[in-house]
């Protein structure tokens, strides 16, 4: 029973895991063709390359990333800001540095180490008892001061412009502030203030990232540009019916009316091909994830564990839960990748070395 959580975990991962390669490989293929074999065989290659990853992580204690989590933190910023200048431009956006011939998305680094950072500083000796009193200090030490950690990354990755990624950011600090106990008082303070700050954040959006959440409102208002992709989507998931149209015989992303399909909006294909029964089974195999490293929390011996693995559910609940949504129509598209399952090395890569510190917190004794 003891190992029971980590039996889940990985049972579940590898289901999700097999399922995302399986419509990876449909979503790569248009009319038969094979248009993106270079796409898939390097997911598959960043499979097999984030699992030994994920197992070196689960042999480390994930105390000892205590000592690499400063150093990380600096490689994290640098990177960004190196990406500013230098990054690979795809789509308008600067997200990209390529080395060797490999790209590399700096900002799902900056989650990885987040994590580390906002983990480490919550449960150290200082900060245990803030959240018992309510006094300036202790809202510099409770929220100022993870905040600024926070921000310092956020900023750089708005910059680049990747709005997802950045409301990721402090989606993860809320999660920790909130695990820590800080006073709600403070994290409702802090996220009113943000709220009338939104007129202001509105100026520093792109073009495309204004007309995406207009759109959001309105799709058919823009039905051939920034509302296509959403429409499409929609039709997609509704033309699967129940049990769906089979294995890449799905019309909307064979015959290349759903844009981004191995990316953003792979979650359409599946349910496209695997109807509503497919999607809810997809849905319940990421809930039973997210539930079995939130299982490890509440059996982590220390409050490090607790946090680290907290962070890293509310990483994967957020993006499963912004992608499905976005898909669906029911967020604005903010370019965030469907956990294990979108094409994507970078992401797949850190979000298992983040199973791998998860798989380490549960065998601790």
């Amino acid at each position: 029973m003891r190992h029971r959580p980590q039996i889940v975990l990985l049972s579940v991962l590898v289901l999700i895991l097999a399922a995302g390669l399986l419509c990876l490989y449909s979503s790569c293929h248009q009319k038969g063709d094979f248009i993106r074999q270079e796409a898939f065989v390097k997911q598959v290659m960043w499979v097999a390359i984030g699992l030994c990853g994920m197992f070196l992580m689960s042999r480390l204690d994930y105390r000892r990333l205590n000592f690499f989590m400063a150093p990380l933190y600096l490689v994290a910023l640098i990177s960004l800001l190196f990406v500013l200048v230098s990054g690979r431009i795809i789509m308008g956006a600067q997200r990209w540095i390529t080395l060797g011939g490999v790209s590399f998305q700096p900002s799902e680094l900056g989650k990885f180490v987040l994590i580390l950072v906002l983990a480490r500083y919550y449960s150290s000796k200082t900060i245990l008892g803030v959240h018992a009193d309510a006094h300036a200090a202790d809202f510099l030490k409770a929220c100022v001061i993870p905040l600024g950690l926070t921000l310092l990354p956020t900023l750089l990755v708005m910059a680049q412009p990747d709005l997802g990624t950045a409301i990721a950011y402090l989606f993860i600090f809320f999660s920790c502030a909130f695990l820590a106990q800080v006073r709600l008082s403070y994290l409702t303070g802090l996220f009113a203030a943000g709220l009338a700050g939104l007129p202001v954040f509105w100026h520093f959006l792109k073009a495309y990232q204004r007309l995406r959440l207009l759109v959001f409102l309105d799709p058919s208002s823009d039905p051939l540009g920034a509302g296509y992709t959403v429409i499409q989507s929609k039709i997609a998931i509704g033309s699967g019916r129940l049990l769906g149209k089979g294995f890449m015989s799905g019309t909307q992303g064979q015959l290349n009316f759903l844009a981004e399909r191995h990316t953003d909006f792979i979650f359409s294909v599946w349910a496209e091909e695997w109807g509503l029964a497919g999607s809810v089974v997809l849905i319940l195999l990421y809930g039973a994830l997210i539930f079995s490293v939130l299982r490890v929390a509440e059996t982590a011996k220390d409050m490090y564990g607790r946090m680290l693995a907290c962070g890293v559910a509310s990483v994967l609940f957020f993006h499963a839960a912004v992608n499905i949504m976005m898909n669906a129509g029911m967020c604005p598209v903010v370019g965030l990748p469907l956990p294990f399952f979108s094409y994507g090395g970078t992401s797949l890569l850190f979000n298992l070395l983040a199973l791998g510190v998860v798989l380490n917190i549960a065998k601790q004794e």
